[in-house]
């Protein structure tokens, strides 16, 4: 198996909703996309949102929550500093819910949360021992 992820999907009690967050900030769905789920083009993979009751039937026989305690973040990271407020600020504006404001952390870094309109959580995240490429491509030393 060669290491990559092609798509990462999130479920969501309501597509539209969901569609219309990621528009105000400022994600442009793939053409590809379609009434009962959007695909995003993110470089290196593609971000896929779907409703929650059609992905369980996906696995039938097993439990899948539609709220709790989050099992993955996703991070957003940042050219500068100052920048992770106004991305925080940016997510607000959308819809998003405040979770922690932009702070140092013990990684010598500066990050905050926003958890969107279904509760998944954002990280935005200053990294100054892995800075982004020109591309926006993300490697860690």
């Amino acid at each position: 198996m060669d290491q990559r992820i092609s798509v990462i999907t999130l479920t969501v009690k309501d597509l539209a909703a969901s569609r219309a967050f990621y528009g105000r900030l400022g994600f442009e769905e793939a053409a590809s996309s379609e009434d009962s789920i959007a695909f995003f083009n993110m470089g290196c993979f593609v971000f896929a949102l779907y409703p929650h009751e059609e992905m369980a039937k996906e696995f039938p026989g097993e439990t899948m929550p539609e709220t709790g305690p989050a099992r993955m973040t996703f991070a957003y990271n940042v050219r500068e500093k100052g920048e992770v407020a106004t991305v925080l600020d940016e997510a607000v504006a959308a819809g998003a819910r405040l979770v922690k404001a932009g702070e140092d952390v013990f990684w010598g870094g500066h990050s905050g949360y926003f958890a969107d309109p279904d509760g998944h959580m954002w990280e935005v995240s200053w990294n100054p021992h892995a800075p982004l490429a020109e591309d926006g491509a993300q490697r860690f030393p």
